[in-house]
């Protein structure tokens, strides 16, 4: 049987994991259950804006009548391209009532990206913003989409607060033709007087409720199948594994909604356990910190690079977070240095907790090991969820490794996906049943368990570098790098190499304040060279005044792969002079 841990939540006993009993309904069905206990209680804020529990369902039926008259119908896919505001948080459990699957993309999409994004779904709808009409309607015919609805922010606001919005950012956005072939929200919204039939649809919790897009195990784009089941079911252990948790909690929701920690945690799990979500539409470091100290928020959600922002904003000076309840950090890699400053700007600023790392994969919605507020080790990503399994094996094989030794990291439990929509081989290969009749994600990460069953993350193994036939793993050299008082952050990758097959390159960004000169760049290689075996020392480092970075905030290492292979191919295509 898989490992799991020992003593991390209440009512676990022994290697069997805690049990909890979900709901077992629809998305929608959840919050519309709580909706009932807590009907005047805020969902959720936008801008100044609060929304009741009561009016959030009301508003879900009219949005859901307004679809089934447009045509939207059971196991229809609907695109949803919008940022943290009322109408993506609507119109996400409005497809759920009648029984359509949402598929949730990011708006700033290329165009190219859409158009995939419509296609691999086949979506018959989809639905967005005033400011990226235009780049749908350039997709628009080589897709299946037969209707584009079109909503504002100036739609949610307050009176007060949309004159000046359109006074300042509406007057940026570009016009959309009269005539576009397009339903304009207020329109949209009338449509449910048209709809005199049955509009809702009794699905089962086992039905497929979202569309989210990860790399999968080829780092090529794919939709991930969840479940009603997935989603609820991760609301249900947030909850179990934060028992300081109480409705009415806010939490502030900048992590996007096209992604399973914004949508899955930050999202969903307050809105079925009655907690509020401060909306945030546009995510900065300095409207993060404004909202986390104007709204008291008890929960906040993040990714390194979101912390690491946070801890250089002047406008935290002097601010009192004694409301927080609980810090959470995915997504990427927490270097324990990062940790540790984080620990000391919460203890400086009142906080009487310290920040708790997690892990999961969009495989498994978003977080499904998390480390308990009672008992924490440096390093470690925590424990698995309740009735949530972890194993460590060696990489593709079900032989299970004994405490101590790295392999790849396998997850079990009610929140692993469906299916990799259109790719049963690629699902194949990740979800395998094992003699133990669980179903296991293959995650291609590369971790280590102890004997109390906290588990440590060791870098991905598709970001595995191979340089002399030795193994390297770039998430180690970078923690080493911003350890150092002169980086703020960095990136290491694996430049191809004719003698070495690969050979370790850094990237960094460096702190305020330290000069990019060829001295700081010796100084960093021997920070290296004292931690750093020989056969993985980077053999150059390059200052970047900015990473790139992915649509959720992680360093886009792969664009750096990519930029370098083009040096490469540029190297060789250089005529060689007499």
């Amino acid at each position: 049987m898989a490992i799991t841990a020992k003593t991390p939540w209440a009512g676990s006993m022994g290697d069997i994991p805690m049990h909890l009993d979900y709901f077992n309904g629809t998305l929608f069905e959840a919050v519309q259950n709580i909706a009932q206990q807590y009907p005047d209680s805020v969902a959720f804020d936008f801008m100044g804006k609060p929304t009741t529990y009561k009016k959030l369902v009301q508003d879900v039926e009219i949005c859901a009548k307004a679809l089934r008259t447009i045509g939207v119908r059971e196991g229809d896919r609907v695109t949803i391209a919008m940022p943290n505001c009322p109408q993506s948080v609507t119109l996400f459990y409005a497809v759920n009532l009648v029984g359509a699957v949402a598929s949730m993309i990011h708006p700033l999409s290329a165009e190219k990206e859409i158009e995939f994004y419509l296609n691999e779904s086949e979506s018959v709808t989809a639905i967005t913003l005033d400011q990226f009409y235009h780049k749908f309607e350039r997709v628009r015919q080589n897709t299946k989409v037969v209707n584009i609805v079109i909503a504002s922010i100036k739609d949610a606001l307050s009176t007060p607060i949309r004159a000046g919005y359109m006074l300042t950012e509406g007057r940026k956005i570009e016009k959309i033709p009269a005539e576009a072939p397009v339903i304009r929200w207020d329109e949209f919204l009338r449509m449910r007087k048209h709809c005199f039939y049955k509009y809702t649809v009794q699905r089962r919790a086992e039905d497929p409720a979202v569309i989210l897009y990860s790399g999968g195990t080829t780092g090529t784009s794919k939709g991930i199948v969840l479940t009603n089941r997935n989603f609820n079911a991760l609301a249900a252990q947030i909850v179990a594994t934060n028992p300081m948790f109480r409705p009415g909690d806010k939490m502030l929701a900048a992590m996007p909604v096209f992604h399973g920690f914004g949508l899955g945690v930050c999202i969903h799990s307050m809105l079925a356990n009655g907690g509020r979500c401060i909306l945030v539409p546009r995510f900065t470091p300095k409207s993060y910190a404004r909202d986390l100290v104007k709204h008291r928020c008890n929960f906040i959600a993040g990714v390194p690079t979101l912390y690491e922002a946070l801890l250089r904003l002047p406008d935290m000076n002097g601010a009192d977070l004694s409301c927080l309840k609980g810090v959470f950090s995915g997504g990427d890699s927490l270097s324990v240095e990062l940790k540790k400053k984080l620990d000391k700007f919460l203890y400086d600023h009142n906080a009487s907790i310290q920040v708790r790392e997690g892990y999961g994969t969009t495989e498994t919605v978003t977080a499904c090991c998390l480390t308990p507020a009672h008992m924490a080790k440096e390093g470690s990503i925590g424990v698995p969820f309740p009735d949530t399994y972890i194993k460590v094996v060696e990489p593709d094989t079900d032989v299970e490794l004994p405490y101590g030794q790295e392999g790849e990291i396998l997850l079990a439990g009610p929140t692993v996906m469906k299916e990799y929509m259109n790719h049963p081989g690629e699902t194949a290969q990740t979800l395998r049943t094992h003699a133990d009749g669980l179903t296991w994600v293959y995650t291609g990460d590369l971790g280590v368990m102890d004997e109390q069953g906290f588990v440590y993350f060791r870098g991905r193994a598709k970001r595995m570098i191979i340089t002399s036939g030795y193994n390297v793993y770039p998430a180690q050299i970078e923690n080493i790098l911003d350890s150092h008082e002169l980086v703020q952050m960095s990136c290491v990758i694996g430049v191809p190499d004719d003698y070495k097959m690969q050979k370790v390159k850094a990237f960094v960004k460096l702190a305020a304040g330290a000069v990019a000169s060829e001295a700081t760049r010796q100084i960093l290689l021997d920070h290296c060279r004292r931690h750093v075996a020989k056969y993985a020392m980077p053999y150059d480092i390059e200052f970047r005044d900015e990473m790139p970075k992915t649509l959720v905030g992680k360093v886009a290492y792969r664009v750096l792969e990519e930029e370098e292979l083009a040096k490469l191919a540029a190297e060789k295509a250089q005529p060689v002079s007499e």
